[in-house]
């Protein structure tokens, strides 16, 4: 698979120049089919599809400007945060474009289009004939995975050289739904043991009260306060699960039952465990905080999941303050252009006050073979993106005791291929560069001028979810540690609310500043990486300070609140 990848890309790269002033707008982008997927065949011509057309934005550089005065602590404009409405007026596009791009959309006889208040997408429906001709070279098949079936193209798309300077990327011909993670590691080595008194059987609200020092009375009361969280996987989270989850685990603190608003479609059949662990730890830890659950199963089997969840950030007005995603790709299957237009989403969200937290991955460093006994490791998007905080995952020293943390051997992590590292970061990386240096995997391995991943961390390993009303446990990830992390910043943006405060907003620059303080630091373990003789299955190694395995470490809510209050 690989080998083939590694083929499509290099001839793309040599084809590069070309293509980019021949229309294609995602030459990079990887068609293959992705493992677990099956292609059935092609598509009925009268078929109808929904593409998503993102068109380019004005004003992007000033938009990056006002995200970095309105997140750093020491700028005047710290905390005043812009509406909808202004966002729309700095990055609307012009009116050349919006023009251009209707007009060639009506020139093929395509009148059935939705915007957004932004008016920066445009959401279209056509017949995949006229798909095809509007995007040349595109072939639209259907493919199916595990009793669900998606429409993609087998082949990169154009656009008409006149349209090519008016749109970043369509989105709904590339990138397949994610699929579900495996996030039982109940393997030989993590068994039950016989316990003694004083000891616990996995992670629990209780336990990650306890050891994040949250007191009973650390619960949600602002009225104008809530969380979110958004999921992309063929699966619902079950309101009786929930119930059922709160009635065993949430005795000890105040806490709502039940998810105030689901934006989007709940499946049908079992709930899922993915939504289900997000949902039950975010509103236990960010407890009784009202919560919203963004899904899409029951998509059109065009939509891409993800950026459709990005195009209704762009189209609500009133949106909760945190959202927690545990959603990744691997950078290297993405166009440079679908994440850099992505990253800008994010801005769009960081300069409205909106927290965006994204777990760092399941795979540790990752591993990319580029050819012959050549590796690399492989980043993650959006963990990768300078504009979002990324969560990483921590284990107990002893697993059944709360102990001290260590790392969690798949916490994600690593040094970003394509963005480059963020200003407010660049001190906490170098100094992590130097102090290792002697023990940093070979240069070739990573891009060590990127973007630093995770940004914090959570324990993500042996977590209790309810899930078809029956409590489950020795359940792990960074989707784990992603929700606790976001129901904590709720918690402190409950308490700058109440204050008068603004909500956090982009966390970044400000986590940065603190140097670790209000934090446990996380100094012990490695995450996974290349299995080959050169780094023998080990990515990087957690260190004090920052580190590209756990961040700057796990929250102490009591620090981390008091430090996060000041105005």
């Amino acid at each position: 698979m690989d080998t083939l990848r590694l083929s499509f890309f290099f001839f793309a790269s040599l084809l590069s120049s070309s293509l980019v002033w021949t229309g294609y707008l995602e030459y990079d982008q990887d068609v293959l089919t992705p493992d677990g997927w099956t292609r059935v065949g092609r598509v009925d011509p009268t078929e109808e599809l929904t593409l998503t057309f993102a068109l380019k934005q004005q004003n992007v550089d000033l938009l990056e400007e006002t995200l970095r005065l309105v997140s750093d602590p020491d700028s005047a404009q710290y905390g005043k945060h812009l509406h909808l409405e202004d966002v729309a007026s700095l990055i609307r596009p012009s009116e050349l474009t919006q023009k251009s791009v209707r007009h060639w959309l009506r020139s093929h006889g395509i009148n059935n289009c939705q915007t957004v208040h932004t008016q920066d997408f445009l959401q279209c429906t056509m017949t995949a004939e006229v798909a095809e001709t509007l995007l040349p070279g595109s072939k639209f098949h259907r493919y199916a995975s595990d009793g669900h079936s998606a429409v993609r193209s087998s082949a990169p798309y154009s656009v008409h050289d006149d349209i090519h300077q008016h749109l970043d990327f369509v989105g709904g011909l590339h990138r397949f739904p994610p699929k579900e993670q495996d996030l039982s590691k109940a393997s030989s080595n993590r068994k039950q043991k016989q316990l003694e008194s004083g000891l616990h059987l996995g992670v629990t609200p209780a336990v990650l009260r306890a050891r994040y020092n949250l007191s009973a009375s650390d619960v949600g009361g602002a009225q104008n306060n809530s969380q979110a969280v958004a999921q992309f996987l063929e699966q619902y989270y079950s309101p009786a699960d929930l119930a059922e989850f709160m009635s065993i685990y949430g005795q000890g603190f105040q806490h709502l039952s039940q998810v105030d608003r689901v934006v989007g479609t709940q499946g049908a059949g079992k709930a899922g465990i993915e939504a289900s662990l997000d949902v039950e730890y975010i509103m236990s830890t960010g407890a009784n905080i009202s919560t919203w659950v963004f899904t899409n199963p029951g998509r059109h089997e065009t939509q891409e999941p993800f950026l459709q969840w990005m195009v209704l950030l762009s189209n609500m007005s009133d949106l909760p303050w945190v959202h927690t995603v545990s959603y990744g790709d691997d950078e290297d299957s993405l166009s440079a252009a679908y994440m850099t237009r992505i990253n800008t989403e994010f801005m769009k969200a960081g300069v409205r006050g909106i927290s965006l937290l994204f777990a760092s991955g399941d795979s540790g460093a990752g591993c990319r073979h580029l050819g012959k006994e050549q590796n690399s490791f492989r980043p993650s998007f959006p963990a990768s993106s300078p504009y979002v905080t990324t969560v990483g995952g921590t284990s107990f020293k002893n697993p059944f005791k709360v102990t001290y943390e260590v790392t969690d051997y798949i916490s994600g992590g690593g040094f970003s291929n394509v963005f480059k590292m963020p200003d407010y970061q660049t001190s906490a990386v170098d100094a992590y560069l130097k102090t290792v240096a002697a023990t940093l995997p070979p240069q070739a391995y990573f891009n060590v001028s990127g973007r630093a991943y995770p940004d914090m961390a959570a324990l993500s390993d042996n977590y209790w979810v309810v899930i078809n009303r029956v409590p489950v446990p020795w359940v792990s990830g960074t989707s784990a540690s992603t929700p606790v992390v976001g129901g904590m910043l709720s918690l402190i943006n409950d308490r700058r609310l109440l204050k008068g405060l603004p909500a956090l907003g982009f966390l970044n620059p400000r986590l940065y500043k603190l140097k670790g303080r209000a934090l446990f630091d996380v100094t012990e373990g490695c995450h996974l990486g290349c299995l080959d003789e050169q780094v023998q299955g080990q990515g990087f190694c957690a260190a004090p300070s920052w580190d590209p395995v756990t961040g700057w470490g796990t929250p102490n809510y009591p620090e981390l609140l008091a430090v996060l209050l000041a105005e």
